[in-house]
C-alpha cells in the first residue's frame, strides 16, 4: 500500500529540518562543492558533515562526483535551488512584515 502525498510530504520537509542540510544545499545551489570546501563553509566537525551530507544523499538531493582522492558534490536537479529561493522569498515576506509591525509599535 502507498503512503499518501501529504506524509511524504511531511518526510521530505523533515529531511530540510536541519541548519547544516540547509547551508549544505544553500551552497551547493550555487556551484559543486568539494568536502573539503563544504567542510570550511559550514565549520563543523568532519564526521558531522558526513552524517549529514548521508541524509541529503539518501533523499536524492545531493549527488557525489570523484575526482582523485576528492569527492564533489552537487543538487540532483535544478529545482532544489528552486525550493531554497523560494523559502528564502517567503522567509523575507514574513520578515518585511515584522519589521512593518515593530516599526508601527515604535512610532505608536
Amino acid at each position: 500500500m502507498s503512503r499518501p502525498l501529504y506524509q511524504l510530504k511531511a518526510e521530505f520537509f523533515k529531511t530540510l529540518g536541519h541548519p547544516v542540510r540547509i547551508r549544505v544545499l544553500e551552497l551547493l545551489s550555487v556551484r559543486e562543492h568539494a568536502v573539503s570546501e563544504l567542510l570550511v563553509a559550514t565549520q563543523i566537525e568532519p564526521a558531522s558533515l558526513s552524517q549529514q551530507l548521508a541524509v541529503l544523499r539518501r533523499a536524492g538531493l545531493v549527488t557525489t562526483r570523484k575526482e582523485g582522492s576528492a569527492v564533489h558534490y552537487s543538487v540532483t536537479s535544478p529545482q532544489v535551488s528552486e525550493l531554497m529561493a523560494v523559502a528564502r522569498a517567503i522567509l523575507t515576506g514574513m520578515l518585511s512584515g515584522q519589521i512593518e509591525l515593530l516599526q508601527d509599535l515604535r512610532t505608536s
